[in-house]
This record gives structure tokens, sequence and C-alpha cells, in this order.
């Protein structure tokens, strides 16, 4: 009789519904006695109510991820916005400059570059998926301790109750209790900004388009909602954070027009607002015997490219793939022999985009003329560069891959 395995997955964002429904779908999944533990209720998305503030930038090759669970569909059909175009452009120059960064999905051979989407939509998506699968699902169900039990883990949750696991995934967020309760460190890098959140209408159709002002400051990003709004994440001092969230609705407008430079046109508020700190952190080890980190347990990125969530999902993707191989090959999935081909094969490509978009961050939050005319030069060879940008720009979405 095959071996049968308790993995436990604490977390139910994205990562680890994901995580969930591919192990559940895969060629294995009845050797698999799954459970996902979360601390917070069970998230519930209402179509007839407005679009909620945490939306996430869902990449065309992270759609297929997702639709190849059966997710995609359930999105698809309630709320979605797309954009087809994307323009990033330097506080100095215009949208129409020779140095503004522009793609279009017709240059990649897509139909669009990306999805807007709410958090809770998508994971309701893949609850529903799961709720016809035999995992157990645990709301309002707070992990106190992880720790190691032989070869096995065993997990505290709750009042009393204990829940013993081959293996622990942790999806559990920036703030992983799995991850610092095991003694995993963290390198951070604060940035000493401030995002700050909020839906706006503007005078002038978003045309689809993805839109992002890069300022001294840091980069205002503006997403089209499907209903003629935009998203906006602007990343800002905390002084200038702190005016945004206290003033009333019209300053903030003001605030929010004038840092765009006026490409939409007047923007009026038109949503809820918040703002939160700013910091990159990096696990610097994926896994450990009998756990594995994916998302924002293991890594958190600036949001300047909107990777976040994507890179979470490809985790989840990775993980799940290497645990299939694992019980085809007869190993045993929390082994950290097996784990580590999860922790090479996504450490590497995580830290890449942490650096880059740290790096993106800084290079743009600079005074110096002299940068600034290196700046200008790289964006106007990077539009040139043919075979380089054509290669970024399927990486960024997550297509053209095996």
């Amino acid at each position: 009789m095959n071996q049968q395995f308790e993995i436990v997955i604490v977390g139910a964002g994205l990562a680890g519904l994901t995580a969930a429904a591919l192990l559940s779908k895969g060629q294995y999944h009845d050797r698999l006695r799954i459970t996902v533990v979360d601390a917070a209720e069970r998230p519930c998305h209402r179509a007839a109510e407005d679009i909620e503030l945490r939306v996430s930038a869902i990449a065309t090759g992270t759609a297929d991820l997702l639709d190849s669970i059966g997710a995609w569909r359930t999105v698809a059909a309630t709320r979605v916005g797309h954009f087809d175009r994307i323009r990033v452009w330097d506080e100095k120059g215009s949208p129409e400059s020779a140095t503004t960064l522009h793609f279009d999905a017709a240059d990649f051979a897509v139909p669009q570059l990306g999805f807007i989407v709410e958090n809770t939509l998508l994971q309701h998506a893949i609850l529903a998926l799961l709720d016809d699968t035999d995992i157990t699902l645990r709301f309002a169900c707070p992990i106190r301790t992880v720790h190691g039990n032989g070869r096995r883990m065993q997990l505290e949750v709750g009042g009393t109750d204990t829940l013993d696991a081959d293996l622990v995934i942790g999806a559990d967020g920036a703030r992983s209790l799995v991850r610092d309760s095991l003694g995993i460190e963290t390198r951070d890098w604060p940035y000493r900004q401030t995002a700050v959140v909020t839906h706006l209408q503007p005078e002038k159709s978003h045309r689809n388009i993805a839109w992002q002002r890069c300022l001294r400051t840091g980069p205002l990003g503006m997403l089209p909602l499907p209903d003629g709004r935009i998203s906006v994440v602007w990343t800002t001092t905390k002084e200038t954070a702190d005016r945004a969230m206290s003033g009333d609705d019209a300053e903030l407008g003001r605030l929010l027009t004038e840092a765009s430079d006026h490409v939409l046109g007047e923007l009026s508020v038109a949503g809820a607002r918040g703002a939160f700190p700013l910091c990159a952190r990096y696990a610097k080890q994926y896994v450990l015997p009998g756990v594995a980190l994916i998302g924002d347990a293991a890594h958190v990125v600036h949001p300047l490219a909107g990777q976040g969530a994507n890179l979470g999902l490809q985790d989840a993707a990775m993980l799940a793939a290497v645990i299939s191989h694992a019980l085809d090959e007869g190993e045993h999935p929390g082994d950290r022999p097996v784990l580590r081909r999860y922790e090479r094969a996504r450490k590497g490509i995580n830290a890449t985009m942490l650096h880059l978009m740290t790096g993106l961050n800084g290079v743009f939050a600079t005074d110096s003329a002299i940068l600034g005319e290196l700046r200008a030069i790289g964006m106007l060879l990077f539009n040139r560069s043919g075979p380089i940008r054509a290669h970024a720009v399927k990486v960024a979405l997550g297509i053209g891959r095996s």
C-alpha cells in the first residue's frame, strides 16, 4: 500500500490556496491528506459590492496557471480589469518621450499583458474549487507554534489542538509565524517609503493602459479597473503619505493629479484609502526538513512592477511540481534534499527580482544629474534592445517558459 502523507498549509492567501489546489489536482492527490489553516475568517467576495481596495496585477502567465486549476473562469465571469499596454516614464520626461518605456500586447502576440483582480475574488474562486475536494479548511484558527517532532512537524493551533504533518508549507505572509517559530532568519531592506493606495476616477479614459510615473520620492502606479476607475499605488515619503491620509478627498485628488503629471486629467478620489510602510524582506532559507516557505513568507519585493502575487503563485506551482516528482520517485516529500530542489529553482529568480526592484527604486530616487542622464540613456537603449527587451517582458509576464 502506498504511504500517505500529511501536508499542512499555513495561510489561505493566494500562494497557499494555489498550492493546495495544485496538489489536490495532481497525479498523487489520493496519497496526500491536506489541511489549510488560517488565522482569519474565511474571505467572502460579494460581486454586488464595490471593487475592493486590495487588488493584484496578475500577469498573463499567472492567469494561465489559475486557469489550469479551474479558478480563472470564475474570476473572468465575475469582475476583472485588464491592460494591454504599459507606459513607464521619468518625472523629468513625458509619456510621449523617446525615453518612456512602452510595452504593447501586440508586440508579444498576446491579447493582453495582464489583469487587475481583487484579492478576495481570487481567494473566493480557488476556495470554491477546494470545497469540492477532500482538503480540510480551517479558518479562524491561529497557529501558536511550529516545531519538529522526530521526522514529523507538529503545529499547535487554536487553544489546545495540535496537528502533525510530514510537510508544513508556510504561506502565512511577510510576518510568517512558521518562519519565525523555526528560527529562519531574514534579511530586510527598509525603503523609508510608504505606499498609499486608493481608487480614483480619472477625467480621461485610462484606455486599458497601466501607467507608471517614476518620481524622485518613489513610483506612482495607476492600474485600470473594469468600471473606468484606476487603482493607485503611490510610493512616497512618510511625510507626504501622512498628508495624503489625513487630508480630505479634494486634497488627495489634487496631490495625485499633480504626481501623475495630469496624464489622465483631473483625478477624483472614488474609494477608500490605505497606507503601509515598505520593506523588502528575504528569507535566508526557504526550506528545512519538513518545511517549505512560499510567497511573502519567503520574499517581499517592492511593488514597483507589481510582481509580488505572481512570484508567490510561481512558488506554489514549483513546489507542487517538486512534490509530485518526489512521489513519482518514491521519495518522502518532506525530506530536505527533495525540498532543496524547490529552493534551488525559485530562490535565485526571486532574489534577482528583489534586487532588481530595489535597484530600480534607488536609481529613480536620486537627485544626481549624472544618474538622471544615465537613467534616460538606459531607458532609451532598453526600448531599442530588441531580443533583450522581449526576453525581459516575457519573464515578467510568465509566458514562453517550459
